[in-house]
């Protein structure tokens, strides 16, 4: 008999959760705690790897705890997205593990606090971020954002001092009120359409009059877009993650704020699909890249410098995903891999920079490319990545937005390209500045430089490299670069699978059939149909990247699949002729001119 592996999709919350509880059981024996905690994380990688190959081919799966079918029941769902997303998360949260063992994060500090928390904290915010991928409904997706954050807060302020206690409790409150926003606007939505799975309000959200709407949509993206640091909402986010240590703030700055990335995909996608308000999300989109970017360019530590890029490049997210095409959200769906582990690995190695260097200040680093070759290395990598220098993974995204913009070919579109392009170059201009100063220089023209950096021969640096950065911390960081290498080599592949998640989100029919069932679909396959049949994708069917083709999606009923068009081949071919669509008359060219 084959084994069903889908069914065992409640474990990736549950193997986290019970290793969190397992791991505090032995709260003083530290040796104990740290086995546990690993082995709940690789169990959890093996599993979410296993999803993932489940999923590679196609389809959403539904699990329904305890029995209860949707729409009364909990459902947790896992597609092709939400399974990228749970394998590169648990990658990430396992490589920051090994690097703050190492570093010995998670022991420092005996005189400040329970230091004894900490991996059972870790756990159960890796459990939280994956409930959340694995939401089928709003208030469960509210849940998942309640245990990560809960997590956060120890995790911020765990052994800190003062400045550390103000940044966390800066990012509480904030947490707190987007949190109370997303519970008001989940109460809303029960009460208008008496539901809150995510594959029912599918189906129901579209029955509500407009204006109605336009309130629950706005409000969602509003508090989705504080947790993911978008423009103006972002003001929390460079002052709070900074001041944590090296592996907090990697683990915060890859995973967290996608997390709201990954909500506000789910109500576009989902919920909300169509266009009301790309035009408003564009704007915020371009300005988040350049006041994040601008930002960083003013900054005279690494941290903050990284905070800010953080803010700029979730523009990009949003860029593609406004574009409301199978092009702009593949490329969204394959960049937000990309920056989850390129973010990570560039606070790690800020956090090896410290050790090495003796602080993050620019101005007072210097000669380290010099003293520290792999660090050099370590460091160019990823920061090239980050600015989108080909053939890395960050040039292949980017260049998917903009082949979506172009393609698009309205001013604001057209706007976004160019600002991309130039937030790009300055993204290169910041992390070059870094490199010039930090590891190009000499350490004696550094402004009062550490006196680790001060070696007197090669030999020196040399044992004091050995000393200060030992094996246990470089192995998490290489590990984590050759991930974000492996997304170039596996580029093709990659981009594939993003795009094939891209159709079956805006289809939407294999999220609503999985968790519904195929009866209560049946009934509204062409209203589903109406909006999917007019998505463009950039993919046509002589190649060129000039025409926007409507999809044919496996909406519509099998019986209209069958016509023949003029060319001779079926309309429900992705190449074929788009005159049987059903937008009517209009052609996809005057619906752009529409916009």
């Amino acid at each position: 008999m084959q084994t069903n592996f889908v069914e065992l999709l409640p474990l990736a919350v549950l193997i986290p959760f019970f290793g969190a509880g397992l791991a505090f059981a032995f709260f003083r024996q530290k040796t104990t705690q740290r086995a546990i905690t690993l082995g709940a994380l690789v169990l959890t990688v093996v599993l979410e790897i296993t999803l993932l190959a489940e999923t590679w081919d196609g389809g959403a799966h539904a699990v329904h705890l305890a029995g209860w079918p949707a729409p009364f029941g909990i459902s947790m769902v896992i597609d092709r997205f939400s399974a990228l997303m749970l394998v590169v998360s648990s990658i990430i949260t396992l490589a920051v593990l090994l690097y703050a063992v190492g570093q010995g994060a998670a022991e420092e500090g005996d005189d400040a606090g329970p230091v004894s928390i900490f991996y059972p904290t870790y756990l159960i915010l890796v459990a939280g971020v994956s409930n959340a991928f694995l939401a089928g409904d709003l208030f469960n997706l509210y849940v998942g954002f309640e245990i990560f954050l809960t997590a956060s807060y120890v995790l911020l302020t765990l052994g800190g001092g003062e400045s550390r206690i103000r940044a966390g409790v800066t990012y509480v409150v904030v947490s707190i009120i987007s949190s109370m926003l997303f519970l008001i606007t989940i109460g809303v939505v029960y009460a208008a359409t008496g539901t809150v799975n995510l594959a029912d309000l599918a189906l129901k959200l579209g029955e509500l009059d407009g204006d109605m709407q336009l309130l629950l949509h706005v409000m969602l993206l509003v508090a989705f877009g504080i947790k993911a640091a978008v423009f103006p909402l972002a003001f929390w986010l460079p002052d709070s993650y900074p001041t944590a240590p090296a592996p907090v703030t990697a683990v915060f700055a890859g995973l967290l704020t996608k997390v709201g990335i990954y909500a506000m995909i789910r109500t576009e996608t989902l919920l909300f699909p169509g266009e009301r308000i790309n035009t408003v999300l564009m704007i915020v989109a371009l300005l988040t890249m350049i006041v994040g970017i601008l930002g960083a360019l003013a900054q005279g530590d690494i941290k903050r410098m990284l905070s800010f890029t953080l803010i700029s490049h979730i523009g990009y997210l949003v860029f593609g995903l406004s574009l409301v095409s199978i092009v702009g959200m593949s490329a969204t769906i394959y960049y937000v891999a990309h920056h989850i582990t390129i973010q990570t690995t560039l606070f790690l190695v800020t956090g090896l920079i410290e050790r090495r260097g003796g602080t993050s200040t620019v101005d007072r680093l210097g000669g380290l490319a010099k003293i520290s070759p792999v660090l050099a290395v370590l460091f160019f990598i990823p920061a090239m990545n980050l600015a989108g220098i080909p053939p890395f993974s960050g040039f292949i995204g980017k260049l998917g937005m903009i082949q979506g913009g172009i393609a698009e070919n309205t001013w604001i579109t057209w706007l976004l390209v160019v600002g991309s392009v130039v937030t790009s170059l300055l993204t290169l201009m910041a992390v070059a500045r870094i490199w010039a100063r930090a590891f190009w220089r000499r350490a004696e023209d550094a402004e009062d430089p550490d006196r680790l950096l001060m070696s007197k021969t090669l030999a020196h640096a040399r044992a004091a490299n050995k000393r200060l950065l030992p094996m246990s911390v470089v192995a998490p960081t290489a590990m984590l670069v050759g991930l974000s290498l492996a997304f170039t080599v596996f580029a093709g592949p990659l981009m594939s699978f993003s795009r094939a998640a891209a159709q079956d989100m805006y289809e939407r029919t294999p999220y609503v059939e999985a968790v519904l069932g195929e009866e209560r679909v049946d009934g509204v396959r062409e209203e589903l149909a109406e909006f999917a049949s007019r998505i463009p994708d950039l993919d046509t069917g002589d190649g060129g990247a000039d025409e926007f083709a409507p999809v044919r999606t496996s909406l519509e009923p099998d019986d209209e699949g069958v016509q023949e068009a003029d060319d001779g081949r079926a309309v429900g071919d992705t190449t074929g002729d788009t005159t049987g669509d059903t937008t009517g008359d209009t052609t996809p060219d005057e619906e752009r001119e529409d916009r």
